[in-house]
């Protein structure tokens, strides 16, 4: 609480911000990892972390490739991309809610006939 970081943050495993970040966040190489923002958070850019939970404040686009977690202290001003979500009650999303499907594409061939 009370840092402030102006600038792109890429980590790896898991990270917890309880400060201001003006930046985007994501994880490292595509990897899946775990992002925490405490009810004291606030982020001002993009999100683009596997699974996220949130209880501060995002200005920004969020997009969790697995899950994510709105508490009740959560304001997102920004659309929402997610496989999966829960949201508690006293949440509040400003923005459009994507689901994304984990359907693989599968490429169908007409049998050929002799």
């Amino acid at each position: 609480a009370g840092t402030r970081v102006e600038g792109n943050v890429f980590f790896s495993g898991g990270l917890r911000v309880d400060g201001e970040v003006r930046g985007n966040i994501s994880c490292e190489n595509g990897q899946q990892g775990t992002l925490v923002l405490s009810e004291k958070a606030s982020v001002e850019g993009a999100i683009s972390v596997g699974h996220i939970v949130i209880n501060g404040t995002v200005i920004g686009p969020v997009f969790a490739s697995e899950s994510l977690e709105l508490l009740p202290s959560a304001r997102v001003t920004g659309d929402v991309e997610y496989h999966q979500i829960e949201m508690q009650q006293g949440a509040v999303i400003q923005g459009r809610l994507i689901h994304q499907t984990s359907a693989k594409t599968v490429e169908l061939k007409l049998a050929s006939s002799n």
